[in-house]
């Protein structure tokens, strides 16, 4: 396991993935892609909802500036 070569795919920090790669393959089983699946070009499971809209993040944002403005007035 230790020997096998490794997967070439980089990861969201920069680096290297360390899983090992799939059999005569340069990736790994999360990063290859099998050739007779293909996914959706837009699927629904990439799409922002909820509480990680950019609406609602900014909206929280707004929330916590006018909570601290008024903590600080509140204490004089």
């Amino acid at each position: 396991m230790l020997a096998s070569p490794r997967c070439g795919a980089k990861t969201r920090c920069g680096g290297a993935c360390r899983a090992p790669a799939m059999h005569s393959k340069t990736r790994c089983r999360m990063h290859g892609r099998h050739k007779g699946i293909r996914s959706p070009r837009a699927t629904r499971n990439a799409r922002k909802h909820c509480l990680f809209t950019r609406d609602a993040i900014e909206e929280r944002r707004q929330m916590r500036r006018c909570s601290g403005k008024c903590r600080r007035c509140w204490r004089g």
